[in-house]
């Protein structure tokens, strides 16, 4: 093996390690990101035998991850032309990525968590203590927030490509 080819090997191998243990900041697993990093890694789609080989995982691990980035539309199944086995790549396109990571983190986790910030302000609207009255405020302050970064984050990932995050990402480096 050429050093340029472990150095790869080694690079591949640290990026599907870092990613799986960022899975679960995004709402997965670290198994599902493991995979998704390898299918990220790869030019080639990668069988599900490949994919258990390399992140040594069981077969039922695997089909069940590869279905989930499936529904998501982070992976997408390939057939080559004279081969019964399934192939999968992962979708390449970074914004397209984070579109994808935006909208199902939106309906996972930040909208049920506005819809119970929104039944906290109509609960405690009209209520008249001190410490209600205080309460109901922070909660309406923290739910218009909430929705407004809701807003926001719903418009920039229903884009197909943004030239305005990308520009604004550059300032921050």
């Amino acid at each position: 093996m050429s050093d340029e080819t472990e150095q790869l090997t080694e690079a591949r191998a640290d990026f599907i390690a870092q990613w799986g243990t960022l899975g679960p900041v995004w709402g997965i697993t670290r198994s599902m990101a493991q995979i998704h990093a390898a299918l990220l890694a790869t030019e080639e789609p990668l069988s599900t035998d490949e994919l258990m080989e390399l992140l040594e995982i069981s077969r039922g691990n695997a089909n069940t991850h590869l279905r989930e980035l499936v529904s998501w539309g982070l992976a997408r199944p390939v057939h080559r032309k004279g081969d019964r086995k399934e192939y999968f790549e992962a979708e390449k396109s970074v914004w397209a990525i984070f579109c994808i990571i935006a909208r199902e983190r939106r309906r996972r986790e930040i909208d049920p968590a506005l819809a119970a910030l929104r039944d906290c302000v109509a609960k405690t609207k009209g209520l008249r203590t001190r410490e209600s009255k205080a309460f109901h405020g922070m909660v309406a302050e923290l739910a218009d927030f909430v929705g407004t970064a809701n807003r926001i984050l719903e418009r920039a990932a229903a884009r197909q490509e943004s030239h305005v995050i990308p520009a604004l990402l550059k300032l921050f480096r």
